[in-house]
């Protein structure tokens, strides 16, 4: 036997006539007429075909019925609010799982990641890279750090941080090859690659804004992972062409070498992605928030140095 399953409205119209007994005040909470109220119960009556309210005089009383069927339904409405509940509590707390590129995890996210630890005990960060985009909407990642151009349809996107490209060796090779004196010589040293050259520092790029002319371009071994063309970089291999964000602290520790005074804007930046749906939770809110603090740091710097660059090279 089927029955016949009434709307939300009535049964919460029928919770709270049997809470308070009154039409009236049952009205005043819900915020909708005593007539509404009255319809609703009426809608109820007729569709089961069970009286559930009867009058003494001017008291309202709940008919025999209606004393059997309203626990069910403030069960049902109090077991609604605790899973719905627990679930909000699911994703405003605990692991949050962040997609990014390899390169940019292990040399810019990780060394910084200490202090969001720090901020926020209770928010566990999962760190997994990937070349390809992972599904976002799909679950995959609560949210990703994305290096493009920014056109992410149907996804929250937050602009983060834009790089400057320049080549770095190490001191080691410098000594064994010799110190070029200028941007053409550097057509004469073995140079690293990426294999894939979409979104990637290209250095027909840096040779265009060194004002090098470049009929073709040496050969050098190519790699996957920026990372791994940086490392071949410190290992003596060759001369890499780094980012901003991958190479400060090899810099600072001496690891890695600057080449000339020539900075090119990178021409995509990084990006955080999440789903529209999903974007004012509260972990993903603070990781968004405690980024863009990281971010906006580094970009300072990244300017600052590039910028005093530039003039430097368009006063000599």
């Amino acid at each position: 036997m089927s029955v016949r399953l009434p709307p939300i409205a009535a049964l919460r119209a029928l919770e709270a006539a049997a809470r308070h007994l009154s039409y009236t005040r049952a009205a005043d909470e819900l915020h909708i007429t005593q007539s509404a109220v009255s319809h609703q119960i009426r809608h109820l009556e007729q569709l089961w075909g069970v009286k559930l309210f009867a009058r003494r005089g001017r008291r309202l009383l709940l008919t025999e019925n209606g004393q059997a069927l309203v626990p069910v339904v403030r069960n049902f409405f109090e077991q609604l609010t605790t899973t719905l509940k627990a679930f909000q509590s699911d994703e405003d707390s605990g692991a949050l799982r962040v997609s990014l590129l390899q390169s940019f995890a292990v040399k810019w996210l990780v060394p910084r990641l200490g202090s969001f630890n720090t901020d926020h005990p209770g928010i566990d960060v999962w760190i997994s890279t990937s070349e390809e985009l992972v599904d976002l909407e799909a679950g995959e990642a609560d949210l990703a750090i994305r290096l493009g151009h920014g056109n992410y349809p149907g996804l929250q996107v937050t602009p983060m941080l834009t790089e400057y490209v320049f080549p770095v060796c190490s001191p080691n090779f410098l000594e064994r090859f010799g110190e070029p004196a200028e941007p053409a010589d550097l057509l004469g040293y073995p140079l690293l690659y990426r294999h894939s050259q979409d979104i990637c520092p290209r250095w027909r790029d840096w040779f265009r804004d060194a004002g090098v002319e470049v009929k073709s371009l040496p050969k050098g071994s190519r790699f996957p992972e920026t990372s791994m063309a940086i490392q071949a970089a410190m290992d003596g291999q060759g001369i890499a062409l780094a980012r901003s964000a991958h190479v400060g602290h090899d810099l600072a520790a001496q690891r890695l070498v600057k080449l000339f005074n020539v900075y090119s804007r990178s021409s995509v930046a990084y990006y955080i992605v999440c789903p529209q749906r999903t974007e004012h939770r509260a972990r993903i809110d603070a990781f968004r928030q405690w980024l863009l603090e990281q971010a906006a740091v580094a970009q300072v710097e990244y300017d600052r140095v590039a910028g005093h660059i530039e003039k430097a090279v368009a006063s000599g």
